[in-house]
């Protein structure tokens, strides 16, 4: 097996470890064709970006898909076109050229209603040379009387056509017995039971380096790269395994600031970008080091943050800084100083086109999960809290003093905390703040935000 097919295959975005043996299956076209609603379809999924502007899926996205009880690996690729950015476009029929290599069956969707283009036949006779088996999927076949749209097709030299409608789900089934007969058998796979993997979202603003960092991470080119803002729309799954320890690295769309997200479509990409840091365990966020921590950078932290993520704050492009200007302490300092959270949370500067200082998210991420599910012993939390009474007691409400009498932690990841006590719903906030840093100063709890809970102690019966 190659690299590239390996890699194809380690994207899936679910779990268990057997999925990176199914057989892969692309869908590739132009733009506007119907890819993604067939992913969608196929999937189950509402993953990739659906819309009537052409060109929305750019990246590979990939899902998995199953038909007469077989399983198999679905990707969807951008549209194949001649672009008027031609940085983007070749970079889009790039990725769809590569995922057609290392599949094991091709879906061409063409348009039936636009009829055969030239775009069409490049595509055709391009992928013609792979030994694949391709099919053509000949889509927006709505009803019987469509289907005569499809003869145009058969100048390609093929025997036989897919009339479909991916909207409506009509002639799919057809089309799915032959790509499941047109792939290889393949043997179950017990999964090896090796460590949990971590689930991290690569988060940020647009252009900030969140693809170039996934790429470098992940050892090839996963994400499109351009200096374009906002090439990322849909969130990108790869697993990585590193020293023995899997990863799966979901890289997002970049967050810009509500007012300025004026297209629906970007609306929809911040949107997924937000659901895929709520299936992801650690937010990396990259912010570019010469335009320092922004107000965005801070509403994504805190975003981050408040849904109990834990954290790790990548300064990119630090080799770009001149030389002169690079003090790391007033760069911390700063930052601090504007999201103060970030005093608790690892903050990496690094290269990510370079490469430099690029290992070290790997450590970082690992403290931070560790701190994210750390449980602490029952006895030693409550040694902690009559401590930190007897040093400073909880200040007076009313003319009443608050008591805390024990507390114990329900939950990790976050941490969660549950005080005991007379009034103790009525702790105020700056002794919060007070036990939170106890906390943090005796336990590893570094980069993961903390949950604290108050309750009355409930009165016995008599």
């Amino acid at each position: 097996m190659s690299q590239s097919d390996r890699h194809l295959r380690e994207e899936a975005v679910a779990g268990a470890e057997e999925l990176a043996h199914l057989p892969v299956v692309a869908l590739v076209g132009r733009p506007n064709t119907g890819k993604s609603t067939l992913f969608n379809r196929l999937t189950h999924t509402r993953r990739a970006l659906v819309a009537a502007q052409p060109g929305v899926t750019r990246d590979r996205n990939v899902g998995v898909a199953e038909h007469g009880g077989r399983r198999f690996l679905l990707f969807d690729t951008g549209g194949f076109e001649e672009s008027e950015d031609q940085e983007i476009g070749r970079a889009v029929r790039g990725q769809a050229v590569l995922a057609a290599e290392q599949a094991d069956a091709v879906v061409i969707v063409v348009d039936g209603r636009a009829g055969l283009s030239a775009l069409d036949q490049a595509l055709f006779d391009r992928l013609r040379s792979l030994d694949r088996p391709t099919l053509v999927a000949v889509n927006k076949i709505d009803t019987a009387k469509h289907e005569d749209l499809a003869v145009d097709f058969y100048s390609l030299g093929l025997e036989r056509l897919y009339p479909i409608s991916a909207e409506h789900g009509l002639g799919v089934d057809e089309l799915l017995d032959d790509v499941i007969g047109a792939l290889p058998e393949t043997e179950a796979v017990e999964p090896s039971g090796g460590g949990e993997r971590t689930a991290v979202a690569i988060i940020g603003r647009p252009n900030v380096g969140k693809s170039s960092l996934t790429n470098r991470l992940a050892g090839y080119e996963r994400s499109i790269v351009t200096d374009i803002p906002g090439t990322t729309r849909d969130p990108l799954d790869t697993v990585i395994d590193h020293e023995g320890r899997e990863y799966l690295l979901v890289d997002t769309a970049g967050i810009r600031r509500r007012p300025k997200v004026h297209q629906h479509l970007e609306r929809a990409s911040v949107v997924r970008a937000f659901r895929a840091l709520e299936r992801a365990e650690v937010g990396v966020l990259v912010i570019d080091a010469a335009e320092g921590l922004t107000e965005q950078d801070a509403r994504i932290a805190g975003y981050a943050w408040d849904r109990g993520r834990a954290l790790v704050v990548v300064v990119n492009k630090w080799d770009a800084v001149a030389r002169g200007e690079r003090d790391r302490h007033a760069f911390v300092a700063k930052a601090e100083e504007r999201f103060p959270s970030l005093e608790v949370v690892p903050m990496l500067f690094m290269s990510a086109l370079t490469g430099r200082g690029v290992d070290k998210i790997w450590a970082a991420v690992d403290e931070v999960v560790r701190a994210h599910r750390f449980r602490v012993a029952t006895a030693d939390l409550n040694r902690l809290l009559q401590d930190a009474v007897r040093q400073q007691a909880p200040p007076m409400v009313r003319g009443r003093r608050p008591r805390l009498l024990y507390a114990t932690q329900t939950a990790t990841a976050p941490p969660t905390f549950v005080f005991f006590g007379s009034a103790a719903q009525k702790i105020s906030k700056p002794y919060q703040r007070y036990l939170t840093n106890r906390l943090r100063d005796a336990f590893p709890l570094v980069g993961t935000p903390l949950r604290l809970i108050f309750r009355a102690r409930e009165r016995k019966e008599r």
